[in-house]
């Protein structure tokens, strides 16, 4: 019988392990909640109008297509039993069971609000592609309010965007939010002027970029306030709602913020089936809810199951791209060597890449190994890796096309919003799990439970 290997996740990791798996005598069955593979760096610039949903997000049967031991199919993964070997999924209300041999979980991880889950109704986070289309809409709404509205405070309320988090994630929607209002908007409304908007960066660190050194992390907080960004650091959100947020001082000062546009960029949580295979197995989670996987990438006692990219635990190891690709490529040449009877490969041993972070137009900041680069040099390389690494040749060829413009012009033809992507997450929150089936034939769901 042909080895049967189930994969949970289309992300790097789980794109990664299959393609991996490509020449192996196994019959794969990929299974993630959506239909594309996400090229997550990017979705900042979804949500703000550089870039389509579509140039980086392929579809993941377009991408394994000519992969003929591989069947990829889309349901949300619910129930893992280690010791039937099975796993239980549905596409909305129609479920199913698959069995493994072997299984990767590469189901990645989610926004975490520290604790306080309600800040997710007015600050979304950039996880997926409905969080930047989401973002997209509460972004471009914001200007469109405050074109119309009568209250000198409401305007400037709808004008100051915060973004809570200088990693990677937050410096780069923060700057892209500043050059849309200083570049794109400017001359577009008649009674604001989008170049007063504020755009205000929190962290509760020291520095920018704080992964990065501290070097890289003063150039790029210089940069962000030569373009016009507000840095708050030593800063902490001890409260968040629809109309602004509270920020408590490394000294002990409380500060309110009015602003009804806000963005999550602050800390990561493991995907739910994370704890649910540590507690089967007994391996433990750490405070994000990450498998602390063996240096084999592997469960206690379940040697056939590996836990890898962002859900998974390695001192060491960052929760980045490069390190979901190697961790999936080491998984892949692991049962590739049990399917065929070979030695397993020795403990895994993570490789840095370096990490790079763009700030704006001709300005990023990059650090690999002893090497640092910043401003123009720093922008092309950030731009050629950022190229190379999006899966499928149209999708590299568009986002190319759609940056010359973007950059050239400060132009953005992707600027169309909607009320369902401005409601649509919340809406279907309202409603609770299990009503798209019934929505979709037309039947009236049963009331939310409180």
């Amino acid at each position: 019988m042909t080895h049967r290997v189930v994969v949970i996740g289309s992300g790097f990791g789980g794109l990664f392990v299959t393609k991996s798996l490509r020449k192996a005598d196994v019959e794969i069955t990929l299974i993630d909640r959506t239909s594309h593979h996400l090229f997550q760096p990017l979705l900042y610039q979804v949500a703000t109008g550089i870039l389509s949903e579509g140039e980086i997000a392929p579809s993941t049967r377009e991408i394994l297509r000519r992969q003929k031991n591989v069947r990829v199919v889309q349901g949300l993964v619910e129930t893992i039993d280690l010791e039937s070997k099975t796993i239980g999924w549905r596409f909305h209300d129609e479920e199913r069971t698959s069995a493994y041999d072997s299984l990767v979980i590469a189901s990645g991880a989610g926004q975490s609000y520290f604790g306080n889950p309600q800040y997710a109704t007015f600050a979304p986070g950039m996880k997926s592609i409905d969080d930047a289309l989401e973002l997209r809409a509460r972004i471009f709404a914001a200007f469109e309010l405050a074109e119309i509205a009568d209250d000198p405070e409401e305007v400037s309320r709808l004008l100051t965007f915060v973004v809570v988090g200088a990693g990677p994630t937050g410096v780069e929607m923060a700057g892209q939010i500043r050059e849309l209002a200083n570049r794109t908007l400017a001359r577009e409304f008649r009674r604001i002027d989008p170049t007063k908007a504020r755009v205000i960066l929190v962290d509760g660190a020291g520095q920018v970029l704080s992964a990065f050194g501290e070097q890289l992390g003063a150039k790029a907080e210089r940069d962000l306030s030569r373009l016009g960004v507000e840095v708050v650091l030593h800063a902490m959100v001890t409260s968040l709602d629809a109309t602004g947020l509270t920020l408590r001082h490394a000294d002990g000062s409380t500060e309110r913020i009015e602003a009804v546009c806000k963005v999550w960029a602050a800390g990561v949580e493991g995907s739910p089936l994370g704890r649910l295979v540590a507690e089967q197995a007994g391996a433990t989670v750490d405070r994000a809810g990450r498998v602390e996987v063996n240096d084999h990438l592997t469960l206690p006692g379940h040697p056939e199951v590996y836990v890898i990219g962002d859900l998974m635990s390695l001192p060491g190891v960052p929760g980045v791209a490069p390190a979901a690709i190697q961790s999936a490529q080491y998984a892949a040449a692991s049962i590739a060597a049990r399917v065929e009877d070979r030695p397993a490969p020795g403990p895994f041993a993570y490789k840095d890449k370096g990490s790079m972070a763009t700030i704006a137009k001709y300005e990023a900041v990059v650090r690999v190994g002893p090497l640092r680069l910043t401003g123009f040099l720093a922008w092309l390389a950030w731009l050629l890796l950022h190229l190379l690494m999006i899966a499928g040749f149209k999708q590299q060829v568009s986002t190319l096309v759609r940056w010359a413009l973007s950059f050239l012009s400060n132009g953005r033809s992707e600027r169309v919003t909607t009320n369902q992507q401005l409601v649509g997450r919340l809406a279907m929150e309202h409603l609770g799990g299990h009503t798209s089936g019934p929505l979709m034939r037309g039947e009236v769901p049963p009331d939310p439970v409180d």
